[in-house]
């Protein structure tokens, strides 16, 4: 039996994101034995990881629009080149100026080319099972942690950080581009350039982006998906760093970042299959909830099996809403500017992200511990959930125009 196209693109699209998501984020790997072998301070390599998600938003809607008008093949291709170059300039970069240059703005360029795109075409590809596909796509990202960090984390310890962020570079290049030819948009896709009056009102393209974006529902959702990722990026990125400040080795402590990307996975299928089950909304609440509740209970964890247990719980949780927004934004907007509000979504996520590493290594080195980030980001992830609670509900479903 032949397999139908789309489930390609979604097989296509959880390689790239797990690649893509897998390289940036393993600088929470390096951070401890770049620290030691360079002298740059925690805050100073942490603040590669806020450029990235500060470039990688602004990039995302700017490689979001791109993909609505281009077609989203040629956008991961560019992606895909940026990122392996990427990580091998930083690896050789002789200053922390020259790192953060190198990891924090041309990565995360390259990182934004990823998400939105990949996002907007697997939700045009699919009107059923819609919150099951783009889950497996983001699913990439869960399988992340248990394979390019601990990778990285072995190149790291049997050779050294410059030596393995090289290989990472071209592993990506070796995977992404191969994976990026593989993308196109289903037969018969509306695209970014406007349509016929009487095709237009068939397909629900009635709002440009500017209006979009001036929208309620995405105001609502671009600060529920604002405060979502600020409660989340801090403690995901200094939990190896922490769990070896508290006594657990390091390669015990890059484990714990893979059950938490091991249970990410299981909650992205979870939370999608009931979403398409339940309503996105209810799941969404419950899920940010439950994210909130575990970043407070990191204050209380010392030990290698309650670093376990509580990254089963955060890592369902962040994984399993993650993805409920490219939902949303396919249930109120239409498939012509996908790329582009799905990019604008993810640059306020990507401010969000930003905060946390940057908010957690000033707190190490002001402190000498991480108690000030789990305080701060579990009260922001209260936020979300009153943000959620917002939501208008999501107009009726429209039959749209199918290709003969």
């Amino acid at each position: 039996m032949k397999l139908p196209y789309r489930w390609v693109i979604v097989g296509a699209g959880a390689l790239i994101t797990c690649v893509a998501i897998g390289a940036m984020f393993s600088l929470a790997v390096y951070l401890q034995p770049m620290s030691a072998a360079t002298g740059w301070s925690r805050a100073g390599i942490s603040s590669a990881m806020t450029l990235d998600f500060l470039t990688m938003g602004v990039a995302g809607f700017g490689w979001g629009a791109a993909s609505d008008r281009f077609g989203p093949r040629i956008v991961v291709l560019i992606g895909a080149v940026l990122l392996g170059l990427g990580q091998v300039l930083a690896s050789r970069a002789a200053s922390l100026a020259g790192f953060q240059l190198a990891y924090g703005v041309l990565v995360g360029v390259a990182a934004g080319a990823f998400f939105a795109p990949m996002m907007a075409t697997v939700t045009t590809w699919f009107e059923d099972n819609r919150g099951l596909a783009v889950s497996l796509v983001s699913a990439g990202m869960g399988v992340a942690p248990m394979t390019i960090s601990p990778f990285a984390r072995w190149l790291i310890s049997t050779y050294d950080w410059r030596f393995a962020m090289t290989i990472i570079g071209v592993v990506a290049w070796a995977l992404l581009i191969p994976a990026a030819l593989l993308v196109r948009r289903p037969p018969g896709a509306p695209t970014g350039i406007p349509l016929p009056g009487p095709i237009a009102a068939a397909v629900g393209t009635d709002l440009s982006i500017a209006q979009a974006l001036r929208s309620p529902q995405f105001m609502v959702l671009a600060l529920t998906f604002f405060c979502c990722c600020a409660a989340h990026s801090g403690p995901i990125f200094h939990t190896t760093s922490y769990a070896i400040a508290c006594g657990v080795p390091p390669m015990a402590a890059v484990s714990i970042y893979s059950v938490e990307g091991l249970s990410g996975l299981g909650g992205r299928l979870v939370l999608g299959i009931l979403a398409d089950r339940v309503g996105v909304k209810p799941v969404l609440v419950a899920g940010l909830l439950v994210q909130a509740v575990a970043i407070g209970t990191y204050v209380f964890v010392h030990r290698l099996g309650e670093f376990y247990a509580l990254s089963v719980d955060l890592g369902a949780a962040y994984g399993g809403v993650m993805p409920l927004y490219a939902v949303l934004v396919r249930g109120y907007f239409s498939p012509r500017i996908m790329g582009a509000v799905i990019g604008a979504a993810t640059m306020a996520s990507s401010i969000g992200m930003a905060f946390g590493p940057l908010a957690g290594g000033w707190a190490f080195d002001t402190y000498g511990g991480y108690g000030l980030l789990y305080i701060g980001s579990f009260a922001v992830g209260l936020g979300a959930v009153a943000m959620a609670l917002a939501f208008p509900p999501l107009p009726a479903r429209r039959e749209r125009l199918r290709p003969a």
